[in-house]
This record gives C-alpha cells, structure tokens and sequence, in this order.
C-alpha cells in the first residue's frame, strides 16, 4: 500500500476533516485537500478500526474532495482515508455522538430517479399549479396570490421590457452604474418571473406573450458583454435565474426551436458561472469567494435543474451544488449559526440559500433545511442584529443607519417555518412593527421581489406550527465566528441594552473589517458606541480607507496601527483574532479577547493585545485592555459616536435623544497624554460624503511603554434618569485594585500589578 503525498492546509484553503473529535452531525462530512490535475476520482473507506479489517464502507468514484453518506453510523469511533489509484492518505478518527443530528444525503446515483421530468420545476411542478389553481377559485388571494398580481404583476404589464444595460465608460467600472446595471437586470428578471408565473396560473395569454417576447429578448443580450460573468456578476446571475425561470416556466408555450434557442443561451450563461465556482474560484479548495458560494443558490441551482435530462453538464453541475451545500457549507460559519461576513450579507446569502433548499426540497426532496447550520443559523441574526437597533453591528452594511432590515426577517421567519423557534417568527413580526413599509432603497429594489418571496413563503410554510415563550439568552457566543452578543431585555427596547464585540478566526477577510476585539454599544433605543463610516461601496475611499481600517472601530491603535485589512486575502485571514473566554455569573457578564496576531503585519513585534469586558449587574461596562511589545509603544484607544462628546478631564459623555453614555477613562499604567475628538474621515474623498451627518471620533493618546493596561468605565443612561457607578482605586500593595459601588454592591477588579 503506497501513501499520498497529501498537500498540506493553508490558511485560505479547505481542511481535512474529521480530524479528531466528536461529530454531531451523522452521517460525518468528509473533506480533504483536492489532488493536482482534473478528472480526479476518489475512494472513501470508513471502519470501526484503524486496519480496516472486516466490515468497511467503500464510496467508488468519487468525483470531487468531499462527500457524505446516504445513510447515517452507529455512535462510536471510527477511522477513515481516501485513495486515489492504489495510493492511500493518512489515516484520520473521529467519534460520533449519541445525540447527533441525522441528516443522510440521498446519492448522486439515486437522487434524481424520481422526479418530475416536465416543465415547470422551479417553485411549483404542473400538478402542484393546478391544485394551486383550484384554492384560488375558493380564495382570490390565497398564498397572497392577489397582492403579488397587484403589486408584481400590474406594474410590469404595462411596462417595455428593459433594455439590455450599457458597458461602463472605458469598461472601468464605477459603483453607481454598476448598482444600476443589476438593478435593471432585477427588474428583467422579475419582469419575466412575474409574468411568466401570473399567465401560467391564471392561463392569461397576454401576460405570457409578454413574458415570451421578453425572453426570447434577453437571451440576445450579449454572453460576453455588460451581463456577463465577468464584467458584472450580479448582472449574469440574474440574467441566468431570468433565462431559467422563463425557460422552465413557459416551455409548453415555447417551439421547439425556441426552446432550443434558450437552452442553448441557458447552458452558456450557467456554464460561465459553473467555470468559475469550479474551476477558477475552486472553492471546493479556496473557500472564500463569496459571490461565487452565493452563486450556488443564486444560479446552479434553478439553472441546472431547468436543464436537468436536456444537458449532462447539468446534471454534473447540480450534483456539485448539492454536495457543496450538504458537506461544505458554509465557508463563512459552522453548527453555532455565525456568518463571518456579518448580518447584511447574512441576509443575501440566506435570502439565496432559502431560495435553493426550497426548490431543491419542491423537485428532489432532498431537505438540507435539517443540516445543524440551518437550524440555528437564525440565532445569529436574531441576537447579532436586534430588532430596533442601528449602526451596532460588524463588517459591511449598505444599510448602514438603519434597523434591521426587511430581508433579514423574511429569511428568519423561514427559519422559524422549519425549525418550529417562535422567537424567530417574533423577530420578523417586529421588524415590520418598527418598520411597516420595505423602503425601496438599492438593497430592496434591486435585490427582491417582497411580493414574490411572501407568496412562496406562505406557500411552502402552509402548516407550520411554532414553539412560543422559548427563553432568550443574555449572552450569546458564536464559537464559529468569534461574536458575542450581550442582550439585555431584548425585545422590551425601553429597557434593552445591547452589546456585541468579535474578535474573529476569519480575520478581515471578504466583508469582514480590521475590528478584532471591537465592540459596539446599543442601549434604551440609542446608539451610544458605533461602527463608524458610511456604505458609499465597496472599494470605494470610505470602504477601503476607513471602514476596513481599525481606526475606524472601537479598538486600539499601536504606534498609530491597526490592524491588517488590506486586500491581500491570505494577509486577511492571517489577520484573525479569538475570543479565550465568556463566562456569566450572578454579578456580571464577562468576555475575553485576543487579537495579537491581527496586527502582527503592520506592528511586528506586538506580544499581546487583549481586551476583557465586563457587563456588571445588568448596567454598566468595564473595559480592560491590555498591549505588551517588545519595543516601546504607544497606544489610541478609539470610540466614535453620532454626537459630539463632552469631554471633562478623563470623563466624557455622550447625548442622545433617549439615551446618553457616561464614560470614564480610569486607568493608564503608560499614562495618558491626551484625549481628543474630530469628526474627519481621514483619506476619504469628500466627494463620497458630501451632505451626509458628522460622526465623532474620540481617541486616547497613551505614553510609551512596553506594557499597556488601560481601565475604562462605559455607563449607558436612559435621558431624565442617572445611573452612578463610583469607581474606588486601591494601589497600596502589590496591585492596583478598582471597587465599582452601585446600588449597594461592589464589583472589584484587579487591574495591574506592579
């Protein structure tokens, strides 16, 4: 028996996995790093020994690095390896616990066998149209069916098709046309879904010659012009799902020859987005492409199973998807529920994803919905994201300043239809008591058709029941991604206080910004410590120069540095952080962060960079921070927030409307040299925010030292009542003590030793 050389791991690329452990999803996941050369075929071998002696489990020919079983293991140790020809890996174990979650995948041999060969098969199949038929005759707007006509359907039946968008000036791409350009292939593609569907069910024969016209149009828009793959991807997906849908839906109403027509530009357009996830991208390999994982939902999925017996490359596209999104997803998290790119882009993704394991569950009945991501994966926008706050969360968010968004509450009221979780369906209903009307900024209007979504939402979720009145947690620790979010009251916002901070193994990669051990601060209705900015786009000034930039979050700068966020993705991810320690008690909530090895690239000979937060009875923060270099060092610590502070020697306070933050810098053992504030966005183009509100930017200017601790009191007030925490400092012996009194009880803290 010869070994493989197996390549070794590196930080951007997959692992090899299990490695180690108790699995709790069953049956086990299995990935590895992928061979050089194409067309690779592996064997699997799975055995209760590391011999593998007697009885063994043998997968022949498996095309890809990764795979999963189509039935689940007994609990116990097992041991695993692969082989290629007849040369084996390393021998890896594993163990699978008692309790795990049973979530076999049906083969690719078998998957397909007993599905519906005719059209449509996106949504709904001819059987499940007629009887949808049928409950309208009984109920003119069941499933919503009515408000989607009048909302979705009226506006583009008197509308030209959209012309095909124009290329940039120099093909050089400029973020207003290139929000513009899918914008309108939104509307393309809702034009004919809306259409397409409304003449199907309600057998309207204007609304599917338009519907056809429209789609006999957009498949001679140029494959390799201003909708391609590679000159702007949102526009090739959409157009891609647009052919897909027209297709599927009105192949009884196209010719043959037309059909052909749109297969043809159908395949093309798939195969430039398939090349790309597979080929170029790899993220079977390289897993931190994020269009191209989120193009799995957005495209292969409908795309492939509109093909699906017209193409083989179909059917091997679709068989990648679905054992991408039942072994490896998600890159951006793991069984806690995280999503290292933050909530917004939570919210695309997921908004994609329901899309796919709705209509892989409608035509295959394979449901990835049971997967352990998935079934808590609503937790993280739930207490990452609450209901009624604003500016107080991480990583890019073009809707920056204002509440949680109405995307995010469609997708967590579908978690709630497939998990039974009633606070989920809570969070939704409260999203749209704070916010009736889905406003029609570039997020909505050229994302998401509200209309569409609520009628298949109502449609798939038709017998749901929900468990009410579960308990919220205070404190909630996503392992996966390194957040941890405080919730005080959560839903009661009079009386809610909010703190989240992250110090993340993902770094500043993708979306994701140089904020390891930042925090912000949301309470009685208020943003008191935010994440500063504006979301002008990406890789715009303010993107590039500021929001990525630490100095931009409440985090410390060293000798003026922050932390790596450039646009090198192994740098990136190099850039991570941890959180070592959440623990809660009677007295206080305490939470401890490392983030050294995040500003190793620009300060090279940092020791340590910890922050420690405690949240103590239920009022006020303290925050320790501590910084140790082998050369002397000097330290900022920033805050920023929407108001101007009032600053009075080391006290500061900030004013809001409902709400104000008394804070305290308490302790410096390097000293403190001065305290300052301004409201520039330094290196931004003053273009990009021009007639926009100031922000404040406060900072804390430390003396040099190897060694940096600092103390910092944050006391958060609801306006016309005063909350007074006495900070005591006891530096007689050894250490220096503070005593925090507040309302008859003392917190104490050992903040240094001498």
């Amino acid at each position: 028996m010869r070994k493989l050389e197996e390549p070794k791991e590196t930080l951007l690329s997959i692992k090899y996995k299990p490695c180690g452990g108790e699995i709790h999803e069953n049956p086990p996941r299995f990935t590895w790093l992928p061979e050089a050369g194409d067309n690779v075929k592996y064997d699997l071998y799975i055995s209760k020994n590391p011999e593998f002696s007697g009885d063994v489990i043998v997968l022949k020919d498996i095309p890809y690095n990764f795979t999963t079983l189509n039935h689940t293991l007994e609990a116990g140790k097992y041991f695993w390896k692969y082989g290629v020809e007849n040369q084996f890996s390393t021998v890896r174990e594993f163990s699978i616990a008692e309790d795990s979650t049973l979530t076999p995948v049906p083969s690719r041999e078998t998957r397909f066998e007993h599905v519906d060969k005719s059209h449509p098969r996106i949504w709904m199949n001819k059987e499940q149209i007629n009887a949808f038929k049928r409950e309208l005759r009984k109920d003119e707007n069941y499933c919503g069916f009515k408000d989607f006509l009048e909302k979705s359907v009226y506006k583009y039946a008197n509308q030209k098709f959209t012309d095909e968008p124009a290329r940039y000036p120099n093909d050089k791409r400029v973020v207003h046309l290139w929000r513009g350009n899918y914008t309108a292939c939104q509307e393309a593609m809702e034009y004919i879904r809306s259409l397409s569907t409304a003449g199907v069910i309600l057998e309207n024969e204007q609304y599917i010659k338009m519907a056809k016209e429209a789609l006999l149009c957009i498949i001679d828009w140029d494959l390799n012009g201003s909708t391609s793959r590679d000159y702007n991807d949102e526009c090739s997906f959409r157009v891609a799902y647009a052919v897909a849908f027209g297709y599927d839906w009105l192949y009884d109403k196209l010719s043959e020859e037309e059909r052909e027509r749109v297969r043809e530009v159908l395949y093309l357009r798939t195969k430039q987005v398939a090349d790309h996830v597979m080929i170029d991208s790899k993220i079977h390999y390289s897993l931190y492409d994020s269009h191209a994982v989120r193009s799995l939902s957005s495209v292969l999925t409908p795309c492939c199973i509109a093909m699906l017996f017209e193409n083989d490359d179909a059917r091997r596209w679709l068989n990648y998807t679905i054992d991408y999104l039942s072994v490896i997803y998600t890159p951006w998290g793991g069984e806690d529920g995280g999503w290292a790119e933050g909530v917004m882009y939570w919210g695309s993704g997921m908004a994609f994803l329901i899309y796919a394991l709705d209509t892989l569950k409608a035509y295959t009945g394979i449901n990835l919905y049971d997967r352990p991501f998935f079934q808590k994966t609503g937790d993280f926008q739930m207490y990452c994201n609450p209901a009624g706050t604003y500016r107080a969360s991480f990583c890019d968010q073009s809707n920056l300043g204002r509440m949680a968004g109405h995307k995010q509450a469609f997708n967590i009221r579908r978690f709630a239809s497939t998990t039974g979780n009633g606070n989920y369906y809570k969070y939704y209903k409260e999203v749209f008591k704070l916010m009736p009307q889905i406003e029609n900024a570039f997020y909505n209007n050229g994302w998401w058709d509200f209309n569409y979504d609520e009628m298949t939402y109502r449609y798939y979720a038709k017998d749901v029941s929900l468990k009410e009145n579960l308990p919220i947690e205070k404190v909630k620790w996503f392992k996966d991604v390194g957040w941890v979010a405080i919730n005080k009251d959560m839903f009661d916002y009079a009386n809610h206080i909010f703190m989240l901070t992250k110090s993340s193994p993902y770094g500043s990669v993708s979306h994701s910004h140089g904020d390891q051990n930042a925090f912000v601060l949301f309470a009685y209705g208020e943003p008191l410590v935010i994440k500063s900015g504006y979301y002008i786009g990406f890789n715009t000034s303010m993107h590039r120069d500021w929001r990525r930039q630490t100095k931009s979050h409440n985090a410390v700068l060293i000798n003026g540095q922050g932390q790596y966020a450039g646009m090198d993705k192994a740098l990136q991810f190099a850039a991570k952080g941890r959180v070592c320690e959440v623990t809660e008690n009677d007295q206080y909530v305490y939470i401890k962060e490392d983030a050294a090895e995040a500003y190793k690239e620009n300060v090279p000979d940092i020791k340590t960079c910890e922050r420690e937060i405690y949240f103590v009875q239920d009022s006020y923060f303290v925050i320790v921070d501590t910084v140790e270099t082998e050369n002397d060092s000097d330290i900022d610590f920033m805050l920023h927030s929407l108001d101007k502070y009032e600053i009075d020697g080391h006290n500061f306070i900030v004013n809001r409307e409902r709400a104000r933050l008394k804070g305290s810098f308490l302790f410096s053992h390097s000293g403190i040299e001065s305290i300052s504030q301004t409201d520039d966005f330094d290196n931004v183009n003053p273009a990009e925010i021009e007639g926009l509100d100031k922000q404040w930017h406060l900072k804390l200017h430390t003396g040099k030292s190897k060694k940096h601790k600092l103390v910092t009191l944050l006391v958060p007030e609801k306006t016309g009542e005063t909350r007074t925490v006495t900070p005591i400092k006891d530096d007689q012996g050894m250490h220096v003590y503070y005593y925090f009194n507040y309302d008859g009880q003392v917190f104490t803290l050992k903040a240094f030793q001498k």
